[in-house]
């Protein structure tokens, strides 16, 4: 059975490496060593990934500030001392103390990595191609005419579409329409 992609990102290389070995040598995860959280989000972004494995900080951000910027489809688990995790405001991310067990570490991956599978059926509902390239189109709009990026593009559409309410590609349709 192939291993499900989960990212990994710590300030420190080594606590990288030492959760990736916990992980893939318990057969659990393919692991995406990441250490800033602009790199979670162009992964998560890019890949489709569902869990996401951190510290309490990364590089640019904190864990809790990144998760914001996470799909709704993403789970979160923070690894660190508890006093830090103390600090975590957000209900939705799961929390482990460190030093973690390596039973504990695999079973909370597992249950997150289980909880993607569910979500993924429910809110994610797969797009057509005719509504991916009117997303695609209406986001070259944005990128052509207001110096945006792909990303700023998208997080444009994705505000405007949740904003209303209405379907991202709705709100693409409209995007364009306006041109």
């Amino acid at each position: 059975m192939e291993m499900e992609p989960v990212v990994v990102a710590f300030e420190s290389p080594k606590n990288c490496e030492r959760i990736r070995d916990i992980l893939e040598g318990g057969g659990v995860a393919a692991c995406i060593i990441c250490h800033s959280a602009a790199e979670v989000k162009r992964i998560v972004s890019k890949q489709g990934i569902a869990t996401v494995v951190c510290g309490f900080k990364l590089t640019d951000e904190t864990a809790e500030s990144l998760f914001e910027d996470l799909p709704p489809t993403c789970s979160m688990l923070i690894v660190a001392v508890q006093s830090l995790l103390d600090l975590c405001q957000n209900e939705d991310i799961f929390r482990l103390a460190s030093p973690v067990r390596r039973s504990d570490l695999i079973a909370s991956v597992k249950m997150l990595i289980q909880m993607g599978h569910r979500l993924e059926k429910f809110v994610r509902p797969r797009r057509t191609e005719e509504e991916q390239a009117v997303i695609l189109r209406a986001k070259e709009l944005l990128m052509d005419r207001h110096g945006m990026t792909e990303e700023q593009a998208h997080r444009f559409l994705q505000k405007k579409s949740m904003d209303s309410g209405a379907k991202l590609a709705q709100t693409a349709r409209l995007v364009l329409g306006g041109q």
